[in-house]
C-alpha cells in the first residue's frame, strides 16, 4: 500500500495525516509546535509514507521540511504557486492562506458541479467560496471564537478572562455567561446569515463546516449545513496527487 503524509501546520497546533489508497484517511494526530517534529517522526516510521505535503501558515513550519525529504521520495511545500486542480480567482494570492484553498479543493471534488462554501471555525472564522465552474473566489474572515472571547478582555478594564466551557444560555445571568452567549449565538447567527446570503444569490449551493471550533455550532446553526472535520486534510491529500502522481 502507498501512503501519503499531509501536514497542516495551523496558529495553535499541527495536525498529520496519513492516507492510504483509495484516499482512506488511516489515522490523524495532532501535535504542539515543540513535540510536532518527534511526533511526525514516530507517524513516518509506523506508516513509512512515500510522498507528502505540507500546508503552514508559520515560518516555524521550515525547521522538519530537511527532515520531510530525509524520510520521503518527494515533498510538496505548498505555497500560492503550487499547482492546483482547481483555478484560483483570488485578486491577493500573496495574503491567501493556503489552508483556505486546499479547504476550497476538498470540498470541490467532494461536491463538483455545486456552488460550494466551506465555513472553517478556527483562531478566525473564513468562508471559503468555489464556484461550480471550479473557481475559488474568496469569501471572508472574521474573529473566532476564542479571538472574541479574549479580545474582551484584553481591551476592556472589567471585563474577566472567559473560556468557552461552561454554562451557555442565550439569556445570560451574569457578565461570564453573557460574554459566553455573545460570542457563541453571535457566531452562530453570523454564520447563519452568510449562508442565508450565498443561497440566495448562488443555486445549486452546498456549505460545510469544519475546523477545530466546529463542534461548539453543529448543533446550534439553523442552516442546513454538512459537518468534515477532515475536509482540509482531505483536500492537501488531492493537492499532494495533482503534484505528484507518479510518485507510490
Amino acid at each position: 500500500m502507498s501512503v501519503n503524509l499531509c501536514i497542516d501546520w495551523g496558529n495553535s497546533s499541527v495536525k498529520a495525516a496519513m492516507f492510504g489508497d483509495n484516499d482512506e484517511l488511516l489515522e490523524q494526530r495532532r501535535f504542539t509546535e515543540d513535540n510536532s517534529r518527534e511526533g511526525i517522526l514516530a507517524m513516518i516510521s509506523e506508516y513509512k509514507p512515500v510522498k507528502g505535503i505540507l500546508c503552514s501558515v508559520s515560518d516555524k513550519s521550515a525547521a522538519i521540511e530537511p527532515m520531510l525529504k530525509e524520510n520521503m521520495r518527494a515533498l510538496v511545500v505548498m505555497t500560492n504557486n503550487t499547482p492546483l486542480p482547481i483555478m484560483n480567482a483570488y485578486t491577493s494570492p500573496g495574503t491567501l492562506g493556503v489552508d483556505r484553498v486546499a479547504m476550497a479543493v476538498g470540498v470541490f471534488m467532494a461536491n463538483p458541479g455545486m456552488n460550494n462554501l466551506v465555513v472553517c471555525m478556527g483562531t478566525c472564522i473564513t468562508y471559503n467560496f468555489i464556484q461550480k465552474n471550479k473557481t475559488f473566489r474568496g469569501g471572508a474572515i472574521s474573529p473566532g471564537m476564542y479571538m472574541r472571547l479574549k479580545a474582551m478582555h484584553h481591551f476592556t478594564d472589567r471585563l474577566p478572562d472567559v473560556s468557552p466551557e461552561g454554562d451557555l444560555l442565550l439569556l445570560g445571568y451574569d457578565t461570564e455567561t453573557c460574554m459566553r452567549s455573545g460570542t457563541i449565538f453571535g457566531i452562530a447567527a453570523e454564520v447563519d446569515g452568510m449562508i442565508s446570503e450565498y443561497a440566495a444569490q448562488y443555486p445549486d449551493f452546498n456549505a460545510v463546516l469544519t475546523g477545530g471550533d466546529a463542534p461548539f455550532f453543529e448543533g446550534k446553526l439553523k442552516s442546513k449545513i454538512f459537518a468534515d472535520p477532515n475536509l482540509l486534510m482531505k483536500g492537501l491529500n488531492i493537492i499532494l496527487k495533482h503534484n505528484a502522481p507518479h510518485i507510490r
